[in-house]
């Protein structure tokens, strides 16, 4: 039997520095996009379904990309292809961003951009469990945690710094991105690109003979086969499941139009009406024994995925909840709540503006510092105790945003959301990776995408609506939600089976 060798921390390193690229990018989006739309005119209760691209964007793009990496062979590999042809996209709609002369172009550069971005991505995900063998997959995900938070760091706080350091003005017209945000945008274009062609020329992958050497020799040490269904998918399968999203997707569309709730929710049921769509010509493929068409292996996939997969599910669903509605809140909230003004055109917005990316950068920043930290938590401890403590000290620090009034103390709540951070980019991927087959590790890290994407969707959806009708349009009390919604899914993590620890 062959063990995968155990490889050097520059080893890791190399294979891993392609992310500093990636979140560079991701951090500049996700402090910076809703600062764009507002100063492209739109209205606080409209940005989450101008946000609304980037998850969409993931649920379709991700298990394509997963299930076309598995089956990929070429001279530059299995997974590096992707980092390269989602590198040259993310690269150019990130210097086309800040030039946007429109709200609508501006979303849908942001839908190339998170498109390009997850091309890159998806893939390094199951990177890690290709490369590495089980015991070193905890570093291995720290590691992507550390460039993760560093290359977010940089990018949270560039405007910032080109203002406060290098004079170049962070105010513009009306309706004009500020010069300090469109140079950002151009600088991370660029060390996007750098980072991923690092990894790609600097690591060199397993060939497929090899992996599937590796993966039998693992199936000796663990029970894979326990929790990882193997048995054939009927067709009335996928039409039962498709079924249901087509029902609770027609309901959604019902109950909005006869309450008269907000339009962003038809937006939900439409996908869930797409999703009984696709189910049902999956159903209908395999009844014609087509079993080897790719939307048949994504759903067949799907509906056999391991139990370990199914709890961190949960996990995740409420998890991101919390993410997205930081995400999406915290330039609106924060400047509304700390600082008093929503006036896009005022210099007191824009400094709370670039004061938001300052503390995205701080809770990066700890994230970074805790990457190397947690795996050794886990080690005297465990995954699942690691990430539970982790999820508790973030959703408290995410919701007690709301007890601040100084900006300056906005850096101890960051603190602790930095830490659930580190733990998020980590803990639930090498639980995971212990679950899974190495023939399927990119799809069912695309499909685990699911359950990322999903709870963005559905808060891009009903946010809006929560902060205009139930929170009398204080965009702070969305932060305290995703707060709670964080602990709820630290307390889930206590169910989930670590197949790699616990057998």
């Amino acid at each position: 039997m062959r063990k995968k060798p155990t490889l050097s921390f520059w080893q890791i390193w190399n294979m891993s520095f392609g992310f500093l690229g990636i979140q560079f990018g991701f951090a500049l989006q996700n402090a910076n996009v809703s600062r764009i739309f507002e100063t492209l005119g739109a209205n606080v209760e409209d940005i989450p379904i101008l946000w609304i691209a980037a998850p969409v964007t993931g649920l379709i793009v991700q298990p394509i990309i997963g299930h076309m990496s598995d089956k990929t062979w070429n001279r530059l590999g299995r997974r590096r292809p992707y980092f390269l042809f989602g590198a040259i996209f993310a690269s150019l709609a990130l210097l086309l961003m800040p030039n946007s002369p429109a709200l609508w172009v501006a979303a849908g550069t942001l839908w190339i951009m998170d498109a390009s971005i997850n091309v890159s991505m998806e893939p390094f995900r199951a990177f890690v469990g290709d490369m590495l063998p089980n015991e070193q997959r905890t570093q291995g995900f720290a590691m992507q945690s550390f460039f993760i938070g560093t290359g977010a760091v940089v990018g949270s706080v560039l405007p910032y710094a080109m203002t406060n350091w290098l004079n170049i003005p962070n105010t513009a017209p009306e309706g004009v991105i500020p010069p300090s945000v469109r140079w950002s945008f151009y600088i991370g274009g660029v060390v996007f690109f750098l980072a991923i062609l690092w990894t790609i020329f600097s690591t060199k992958e397993y060939p497929p003979e090899e992996l599937e050497a590796f993966e039998e020799s693992e199936r000796q040490t663990t029970n894979k086969d326990e929790v990882l269904n193997e048995a054939e998918v009927e067709s009335s399968r996928f039409a039962k499941v498709g079924g249901i999203m087509g029902l609770l997707g027609l309901l959604i569309v019902v109950v909005t139009q006869l309450m008269d709730l907000e339009k962003e929710l038809y937006i939900l049921g439409g996908i869930l009406f797409l999703f009984f769509l696709l189910m049902m010509t999956a159903a209908l493929l395999k009844s014609q024994k087509k079993d080897e068409n790719a939307l048949v292996e994504i759903f067949s996939d799907l509906l056999r995925m391991p139990l370990t997969m199914k709890q961190l599910a949960l996990v995740q669903f409420f998890t991101w909840v919390g993410l997205f509605a930081l995400w999406i809140y915290a330039t609106a909230g924060i400047t509304s709540h700390v600082y008093g003004t929503s006036d896009t055109t005022t210099k007191l917005y824009n400094d709370g503006a670039d004061w938001v990316t300052i503390l995205f950068g701080v809770y990066n920043g700890v994230a970074a510092l805790m990457a190397f930290t947690l795996p050794v938590i886990a080690k005297y401890t465990n995954r699942k105790f690691t990430h539970f403590i982790s999820l508790i000290i973030g959703g408290v620090s995410l919701a007690s945003i709301y007890l601040f009034n100084d900006p300056n103390w906005l850096i101890v709540p960051m603190v602790g959301v930095g830490i659930a951070w580190a733990s998020i980019l980590s803990m639930p991927y090498a639980i995971l990776t212990g679950s899974l087959p190495s023939n399927k590790m990119g799809i069912y890290m695309g499909i685990f995408n699911f359950f990322i994407v999903i709870p963005q969707i559905l808060a891009a959806t009903i946010l809006g609506f929560m902060v205009k009708d139930l929170f009398g349009g204080e965009s702070i009390i969305a932060l305290v939600f995703g707060g709670v919604s964080m602990v709820v899914a630290a307390v889930l993590v206590l169910f989930v089976k670590d197949v790699a620890t616990e057998n």
